[in-house]
């Protein structure tokens, strides 16, 4: 065949291009596992940075170690507080942010999810919450103690705020310790309130929005508010008993 033919030149780049897709392919499955056991290892580690654990996160071993001795359970439960299903904490099953996104639709809708709480074995239960911020998604958690009210720490995480600003809800240790002894109320207008300009002195349920960053500040104050509300009800029977 003629090297320097129109013809040459399409079947050559044709192989290539297979050949470099085939490789990708082979490499993306190949690489799968390891990529989902770092997901796996750094949303455990979240969980337990909101619970206020001091842990070893060295490695994806010792995190899932320590989550295994201390987590007591991991139960899911619906609209009305019930549970209706257990993940395999043998396992370290947990929901991860796209399982997060899929009850996201039936927690905002108020109709039909199944969302998770990790009870750990000092008492302090871990709920998901999972919003938009500014650029695109936000999610965390919010610890909780034994009446289900009073808030021990909280963790948020984000795919693409803005450094500096937005970003801080992850980057700011500040601004998480603002969650630290502060309560959820149900009784008020809003569970809790992240508030532009700063939250009113004494108020128990609010803390100070990020300066600069009002719309990411907004998605998470609603997204806390969103998921919070999905709990109540289970956290209502937690109060009681």
């Amino acid at each position: 065949m003629n090297t320097n033919s129109n013809v040459y030149t399409v079947i050559y780049t044709t192989i290539v291009c297979v050949l470099v897709a085939a490789i990708l392919a082979f490499a993306s499955q190949a690489l799968k596992p390891m990529q989902d056991a770092n997901e796996k290892a750094e949303t455990i580690g979240q969980i337990l940075k909101a619970a206020q654990f001091d842990f070893d996160d060295s490695s994806n071993d010792a995190i899932l170690a320590f989550y295994k001795e201390n987590v007591a359970s991991a139960i899911l439960v619906d609209a009305t507080g019930a549970k209706v299903g257990e993940l395999n904490t043998a396992d370290a099953a947990i929901y991860g942010t796209s399982d997060l996104k899929a009850q996201n639709y039936g927690v905002k809708d108020e109709t039909e999810y199944s969302i998770p709480v990790y009870i750990f074995k000092n008492g302090t239960s871990v709920l998901p919450i999972y919003g938009a911020g500014l650029w695109g998604p936000v999610w965390g958690y919010i610890a909780v103690d034994k009446t289900g009210l009073n808030i021990v720490g909280a963790y948020f995480d984000h795919a693409s705020e803005t450094p500096g600003l937005g970003g801080k809800i992850k980057d700011d240790p500040g601004f998480r310790a603002q969650f630290e002894g502060k309560k959820l109320d149900f009784s008020d207008d809003k569970t809790f309130s992240i508030v532009k300009g700063g939250a009113p002195e004494g108020k128990a349920n609010a803390i100070d929005a990020i300066s600069g960053a009002t719309m990411t500040s907004k998605g998470l104050d609603e997204a806390i508010n969103t998921w919070i509300d999905a709990y109540k009800n289970y956290l209502n029977k937690a109060e009681e008993e």
